[in-house]
């Protein structure tokens, strides 16, 4: 709720001061790229000290602080600092937290545990907008208001994240030295499904960019704040109503099927995106970008939880954050320049074809999960 009240203002606020269409994308890539960087390395720490609970409870509390601090000055640096602060949080509890939720499911039901994570992690991105939107109908453009206000479904999850306790599953090596890229090493000695899913998953992540990206799109295809904050809400709650029995069936069928028919979902909407100037067609295309989101996101955690050992469940998703937040701020960053230059309708095709054509790729290259995580 704290983080989903802002998410979709985000872009039009930062217009309201100055930033360009650049700028913005620079940004989001740099605040992903902080994120999916710590989540590396705080998922090696928490793997090696065998803890969750504090990594999860430090992380909350970061991210709840950095809201208020968006309204406070709109000098570049300072935004800047308070975004990166925003997602370093998100990237201290992110490995742990995902960790903590393998540890309570089996092979099983990986696909419906983490499903249901995202579905109640996304009715917080229902109701955190709603709330938003409620807001500015009464008080108009009062943006720097509303980053204060988040402040306070901030601290109810600092609050709440005091009732997860440890339940250590393995024997932890705290002697082991870490360095701030040592989960790098992860790779060398991962299984090679992993590498092989990973490689998929980074080519596709070169050319996702923010969904700051597709916000905009919507704003310039003629609607009011009121209804870019509305597709949001409605796409974060197809997201919610989706992402549970995708999950349930992920594990039924194969969660290759579900994530790869997420990737396919996604080109469709990133070339629909590229014409549409329709309320009525985005609205279609951020139903169907619930659907994709729905169908990819937890899966592919579950997926990587499946084929890596218990003791290095953080240490896999984190190591694949860091390589992802590499190519979240070179994908943002992109397609920043790429609307710049040559206009929206070139940033949305080219992503659409290579989602099609990374699905390919898992397709024919990628095998179905077989877990080693019992």
């Amino acid at each position: 709720m704290a983080s989903e009240m802002l998410y979709p203002i985000m872009p039009i606020y930062l217009k309201t001061i100055g930033f360009s269409i650049v700028l913005i994308g620079i940004l989001e890539g740099l605040a992903e790229a902080t994120a999916g960087l710590s989540k590396g390395y705080f998922g090696k720490r928490s793997d090696v000290s065998g803890k969750r609970a504090p990594f999860i409870q430090l992380g909350y509390a970061l991210s709840a602080i950095s809201k208020p601090m968006m309204a406070l000055f709109v000098f570049p640096v300072w935004i800047f600092l308070a975004r990166t602060m925003d997602r370093f949080g998100k990237g201290i509890r992110t490995g742990a937290r995902d960790a903590l939720l393998s540890d309570e499911a089996t092979p099983a039901t990986k696909g419906k545990v983490f499903g249901f994570h995202r579905s109640m992690d996304t009715l917080g991105a229902v109701i955190g907008p709603l709330l938003a939107l409620l807001y500015l109908y009464f008080y108009p453009e009062d943006y720097k208001t509303l980053f204060l206000l988040a402040l306070a479904p901030g601290l109810l999850a600092i609050a709440s994240s005091f009732l997860i306790k440890d339940k250590p599953t393995y024997q932890p090596k705290p002697s082991e030295k870490i360095r701030f890229f040592s989960f790098l090493s992860y790779w060398k000695t991962s299984p090679a499904a992993y590498k092989q899913l990973v490689v998929g998953l980074l080519v596709f992540t070169l050319f996702n960019s923010s969904d700051v990206f597709l916000l905009l799109k919507a704003k310039e295809a003629g609607l009011s704040d009121t209804a870019v904050i509305g597709v949001y809400i409605f796409y974060n709650l197809i997201y919610a109503l989706f992402a549970f029995p995708l999950g349930i069936l992920a594990d039924k069928i194969g969660l290759k099927r579900i994530f790869v028919g997420g990737l396919i979902m996604f080109g469709v909407v990133y070339v629909g995106m590229a014409f549409s100037q329709d309320l009525i067609w985005i609205a279609i295309l951020f139903f169907l970008y619930g659907i994709y989101a729905a169908a990819t996101e937890g899966i592919s955690k579950a997926w990587i939880s499946n084929i890596s050992e218990k003791k290095d469940t953080a240490t896999a998703i984190g190591t694949f954050a860091g390589f992802q937040s590499i190519g979240t701020m070179l994908a943002s960053s992109l397609t920043g320049f790429v609307w710049y230059q040559f206009g929206a309708t070139a940033a949305f095709l080219s992503s659409g074809i290579v989602a099609v054509l990374v699905a390919g790729y898992f397709i024919l290259y990628i095998p179905h999960p077989k877990s080693c995580n019992s």
